[in-house]
């Protein structure tokens, strides 16, 4: 079974936790896209929302498809956030951010009371790590944050568009290191980069996902936590 069809799979059955009323928060990628795409369609058909997107792709993909999009400000606190990830392990941890929208993503989930993850069979492991870990860093001090990361062993690579360097909605840079062989426990790892000033954020999501659903051939298969 295709991973395509896998992630409509999963986003079909994540769209069923949204109700009239609500406060979604919409996620950014692949997957997520199918997701938005449903619930244009159960906005069309008289379901009403209002909608906190997690990148400018989104908030354009979602207002296209007539979602009432307002800011996290306004919204204050969201009833569910439906978002993707580029790995999930069996203790409900992420790595995000291969679409560059990690830092929203975390904001959103943060101001959540329902995180759900939707994801192919593919994304599924034992151990975070063979997908390369993004960090979002301040441009100032990217340079200098990937000094650090090559001392710690993390072979950082500064992300590229074309022959520019990669940036995100905030304007910031975007690192990929590499976090298989790292000694350091994911908490204690997440903790030690957040002190390095300039790093804004990590594509680790470890305490945020209350559900994952995970398409797998035809069948959605849900995990609470």
């Amino acid at each position: 079974m295709s991973a395509v069809n896998e992630k409509k799979v999963a986003a079909l059955a994540a769209v069923k936790y949204v109700k009239s009323g609500m406060t979604v928060g919409l996620g950014t990628g692949s997957t997520a896209f199918y997701m938005i795409e449903a619930i244009g369609e159960m906005v069309q058909n008289g379901m009403e929302i209002k909608a906190v997107a997690t990148s400018n792709e989104t908030e354009k993909l979602a207002t296209r498809l007539g979602i009432n999009v307002i800011t996290l400000a306004e919204a204050k606190r969201l009833d569910v956030t439906i978002d993707g990830a580029d790995e999930v392990d069996e203790n409900f941890q992420l790595i995000k951010g291969g679409g560059g929208a990690l830092l929203r993503e975390k904001i959103v989930a943060h101001n959540s009371d329902l995180n759900i993850i939707i994801a192919d069979a593919s994304k599924s492991v034992s151990k975070l790590g063979k997908f390369k870990l993004p960090i979002e860093t301040i441009p100032f001090a990217t340079q200098l944050i990937i000094n650090e990361l090559n001392d710690m062993g993390l072979s950082p690579v500064q992300r590229m568009n074309g022959n520019d360097h990669y940036k995100t909605d905030e304007n910031n840079d975007i690192v990929d290191i590499d976090i298989w062989d790292c000694d350091m426990k994911l908490t204690e790892l997440e903790r030690h980069l957040k002190t390095i000033p300039g790093i804004v954020e990590t594509g680790l999501f470890l305490t945020t996902t209350n559900l994952v659903i995970i398409g797998k051939g035809d069948e959605a298969i849900v995990k609470n936590r």
